[in-house]
């Protein structure tokens, strides 16, 4: 049975812990060994047409060099991926007025984080999320799944161009992908400026761009790079790298957020 907790933003406010699970499942196209595991380290799976296929459940991202556990759950590594996106990147360029406002929300207990209110998370944090996230692909579209707030945010791979313009901000923006070989290569625009990057509330704005690489290199790992430009809040553009590890014989459970959300009426500053 896999347990839940889930912790409100950086505030150390937690609900109950959900136990929860489907009915015993078990792949039938996970490729496994003689004694019945998931052979993680079998070849990366392919669709109809050719291209690396993404299909799976899959735990949070982490920085490399954290050690998966076995079965394909990861252990707590020397940074845990990130709560604060200085993890991943040491010298993240943040223009003066970010990092007050960083200094700001995370000086209130970061209460006002959009995950405490049960309000969509950012990509950039869902990465790293500690919830597992499932990705559903076909030939027109992929769709992340995440288990946080329920989440839902849809890769376009019709070969439609990004909107252009003063386009109408999303809470996970607009996003479009093209094939690089064995690469998908992800343009993403149109975030909502009070957007907070990771819990202890890295801003970004209006005018952040995001491009994000995703590879399979075998059938239990996924790894993303990932390429922030936010003119407003970073003197430069910054990357960095995230590993995931597949949850073989797993699902989602339902997380609906706003049920009996007590512990928000209670969040506070300084």
């Amino acid at each position: 049975m896999r347990t839940v907790l889930t912790v409100v933003a950086a505030v150390c406010v937690c609900t109950a812990v959900v136990f929860a699970q489907w009915p015993p499942v078990r792949s039938a196209s996970a490729p496994r060994a003689a004694d019945g595991r998931v052979n993680l380290a079998g070849p990366s799976p392919r669709t109809a047409d050719g291209h690396v296929d993404f299909s799976g459940v899959w735990d949070k991202g982490v920085l490399p060099g954290e050690v998966p556990r076995p079965g394909g759950f990861l252990a707590s590594g020397p940074s845990q991926a990130f709560r604060d996106l200085k993890a991943a990147v040491a010298d993240l360029p943040m223009l003066p007025w970010a990092s007050a406002l960083k200094a700001s929300r995370f000086g209130e207990n970061s209460k006002d984080h959009p995950d405490a209110h049960c309000l969509p998370i950012h990509p950039i944090q869902l990465h790293s999320h500690p919830q597992p996230r499932r990705i559903v692909q076909t030939r027109d579209v992929l769709l992340l799944i995440y288990e946080a707030n329920d989440g839902r945010r849809e890769i376009f791979l019709d070969g439609r161009a990004l909107p252009a313009g003063d386009v109408q901000p999303w809470w996970y923006g607009y996003s479009v992908g093209r094939w690089d070989r064995d690469t998908l290569v992800v343009d993403s625009l149109g975030f909502k400026d009070q957007s907070w990057l990771d819990e202890y509330g890295t801003p970004g704005s209006e005018a952040l761009r995001m491009t994000e690489r995703f590879r399979r290199p075998n059938f239990g790992t996924l790894v993303v790079d990932i390429t922030v430009t936010d003119a407003k809040a970073f003197s430069r553009p910054f990357s960095f790298t995230l590993e995931h590890r597949l949850m073989p014989d797993t699902d989602l459970i339902e997380f609906v957020c706003a049920e009996n959300n007590r512990p928000a009426a209670h969040l506070v500053g300084k």
